[in-house]
């Protein structure tokens, strides 16, 4: 549910599934992990991302030996290096099968647009950021990123993605695309959950080259998979009401009760109310830590 280690559930996922992943110390030095990844066929730029994390806190697309210096100088432990996996598009696709079933099913889907801006040939990168509120909001988080190339003129219609990954905290837009589940699709995600041992409930983000070669198995990483704290992340379409979220979160409460129930009943144990408190607590800390890195 939280406070899970990534690379633990990187292990359960069939390999050709995800990204080439290592993880390292924070002691390991920087000739070390360029020459482990060179040797893994990772190169730069590669993404970074703690072990442990969470909305997106503390991952950086690394370009440079002195970009994973900076890094490593301000992360607070363990974290993993990821191939980057370029494909154009990033879907959370939520998935649940109650362990008394054959086949689970999809119960949402949500397309991210990453943050971006379009250039006019007039304004520069900094400029256009100011424009859009959604792009304004994350202004501090860029300058420190971006710098001085934030004063660079866009030419007429060129694009410049701001966070190469689909985080809503990131300032990502979520589109609802449920209604663009098929058969096809659910057979693959289906057949790719029932791989992973113990796995019922929760939000696979696939990075992909379209929805329709994910149906049919080809061109797609899976980059992440969240559990029982997985967020129903279409909810955050601009197009839902509040009380369809509430609708949903309950929906979705109730699905992971039943899978639980299920579970308990084939002799699995109930998370005890004092360790789910201390996870919780955990969670809290390590997030508030996350935000400053």
């Amino acid at each position: 549910m939280a406070m899970e280690s990534k690379m633990a559930i990187y292990d359960l996922i069939p390999a050709h599934h995800i990204p080439k992943t290592l993880h390292f110390e924070k002691h390991v030095s920087v000739v070390q992990i360029i020459t482990s990844l060179k040797k893994a066929g990772i190169d730069f730029p590669f993404i970074v991302k703690p072990d442990i994390g969470m909305k997106a806190f503390a991952v950086e697309k690394i370009k440079s030996a002195e970009g994973l210096s900076s890094y490593m100088r301000r992360t607070s432990g363990v974290f993993i290096a990821q191939e980057l996996i370029e494909y154009p598009s990033e879907l959370g696709i939520f998935y649940v099968r109650n362990p008394n079933e054959e086949r689970g099913r999809i119960t949402g889907i949500v397309a991210k647009e990453f943050l971006a801006v379009n250039g006019d040939g007039r304004h520069s990168i900094l400029e256009l950021i100011k424009q859009n509120p959604r792009s304004h909001f994350q202004l501090a988080a860029l300058k420190r990123t971006y710098g001085s190339v934030l004063d660079t003129i866009l030419p007429m219609d060129e694009k410049f993605i701001l966070v190469p990954y689909g985080s809503h905290t990131r300032g990502a837009k979520f589109s609802d695309v449920t209604k663009k589940s098929t058969e096809a699709l659910v057979t693959v995600i289906d057949r790719i959950c029932r791989q992973i041992p113990g796995f019922y409930y929760g939000r696979l983000d696939i990075l992909c080259t379209s929805m329709e070669d994910l149906e049919h198995g080809k061109n797609f990483k899976i980059i992440e998979i969240n559990g029982a704290g997985s967020e129903a992340t279409h909810i955050y379409d601009p197009g839902h009401s509040l009380f369809y979220a509430w609708r949903e979160i309950i929906r979705h409460w109730i699905l992971l009760y039943r899978v639980s129930l299920a579970n308990y009943e084939k002799g699995h144990s109930y998370l005890s109310y004092k360790d789910g408190r201390e996870m919780l607590r955990a969670n809290n800390a390590l997030e508030a830590q996350l935000k400053l890195l």
